[in-house]
C-alpha cells in the first residue's frame, strides 16, 4: 500500500472512530417549561369553564411525567386521574388520546396496550409539537365530549412559542 493510500486510510479511520465517540457524547432535547405548562393548563381550564364544565387538566412533559395538575372547583373525583392518564397516553403515541380509543378497536395488536396502567382510550388527550417532536401533552377530563376543545385551548394559547 502507498504512503499516500495509508495517511488516508488513517484519517478515515480517525473520522469514523472520533464521530462514534461524538455520538456518546450529551443529548440536547426540547422539553415544556413550567411557565409554559402552566399556561396550557390555565387556559385549557378557562375554556371548560367559559362552556360550563368542571374538569380537571394535567400537562405532562416529554418523558410523561406531570408538570402541572389542576382541578377545577367542583369537578369529579375521578377527572385527575382520567386528564393525567389521557395526557401519558397522547404522549406515549404521539397522538390524540381518541387515535389511541380507535386503534385498541380496531387493530387487535394494540388491545394488549389496555393493560398499562397510566393509559386511556378516551378522547380529551392532545400531544404537544414542535414541529414533529412531540415535547409533552395536555389532557382533560370532565367535559363530556368536549375535553378535546379544552385541550386545543391550551395548546393555541402557546402555539407562537412551540416554533
Amino acid at each position: 500500500m502507498s504512503p499516500k493510500l495509508k495517511t488516508f486510510a488513517a484519517f478515515v479511520a480517525t473520522v469514523a472512530l472520533s464521530s462514534s465517540a461524538i455520538a456518546q457524547g450529551l443529548v440536547t432535547q426540547k422539553n415544556l417549561s413550567l411557565d409554559l405548562a402552566e399556561a396550557v393548563a390555565n387556559a385549557a381550564l378557562a375554556q371548560c369553564q367559559s362552556m360550563g364544565f368542571k374538569v380537571s387538566v394535567t400537562v405532562v412533559d416529554r418523558a410523561g411525567l406531570p408538570i402541572v395538575m389542576l382541578r377545577g372547583d367542583g369537578a369529579g373525583l375521578h377527572t385527575p386521574e382520567g386528564a393525567d392518564r389521557k395526557a401519558y397516553t397522547a404522549r406515549t403515541y404521539g397522538s390524540p388520546s381518541a387515535n389511541f380509543a380507535k386503534r385498541v378497536q380496531t387493530e387487535p395488536s394494540y388491545a394488549p396496550a389496555m393493560q398499562y396502567t397510566r393509559v386511556l382510550a378516551l378522547a380529551g388527550g392532545l400531544p404537544i409539537k414542535v414541529g414533529n417532536e412531540v415535547i409533552g401533552a395536555v389532557g382533560v377530563s370532565g367535559s363530556p365530549g368536549k375535553d378535546d376543545i379544552c385541550a386545543q385551548a391550551g395548546i393555541d394559547k402557546i402555539a407562537d412559542q412551540l416554533k
